[in-house]
């Protein structure tokens, strides 16, 4: 991934953090909450080869842990999204199979989602954080999931062209 291409992620990350803390989530979901920041992040860290999964992953985690709703320590998303990015490098040729097909992606990313909340809740019980009953983590998670199914649809296309027009001529190849 070029300097230039980490820059223009850094800044589409921070305008989607901003539509996700001022439009997103002020929307009052019928089952429960929705992460439009989260479906595109995984998006986005699946559509990329190598270090560069890795790279969008640890950025778009650091923009994440700059939320004021998330009472984890400073970095805990980096380290989640990084380590997502980690797993989608080190199984690219199951994940290129699986990117193929619009319907199998978008199952893919909500089954992304869902882990990294998982994953996100896990690592803060293991640092003594309070997130609830397990119950209410796991309608949580499963309701987030809904909403990623039903929601990716829309903005997939869009994301997909729009990370091609970000593409330098060497990463084209």
């Amino acid at each position: 991934m070029s300097a230039l291409r980490a820059g223009i992620s850094l800044a589409f990350f921070f305008l989607l953090f901003g539509i996700q803390e001022s439009a997103i989530s002020l929307i009052h979901f019928p089952v429960a909450g929705f992460s439009l920041y989260l479906a595109v992040a995984i998006a986005l860290i699946a559509f990329e080869d190598g270090n560069a999964a890795i790279i969008t992953g640890f950025i778009a985690g650091l923009v994440l842990d700059l939320s004021p709703t998330s009472n984890g320590p400073f970095g805990q998303w980096a380290l989640i999204l990084t380590l997502v990015g980690y797993i989608f490098t080190s199984n690219r040729e199951s994940i290129a199979d699986l990117t193929s097909s619009p319907l199998t992606f978008v199952l893919f990313v909500t089954f992304g989602v869902s882990i990294a909340l998982v994953t996100y809740i896990l690592f803060g019980t293991l640092l003594g954080e309070h997130n609830g009953s397990l119950s209410r983590d796991f309608y949580i998670v499963l309701a987030n999931a809904f909403w990623t199914l039903i929601i990716t649809p829309i903005f997939l296309p869009a994301l997909s062209r729009l990370r091609k027009l970000t593409l330098t001529s060497k990463e084209r190849m």
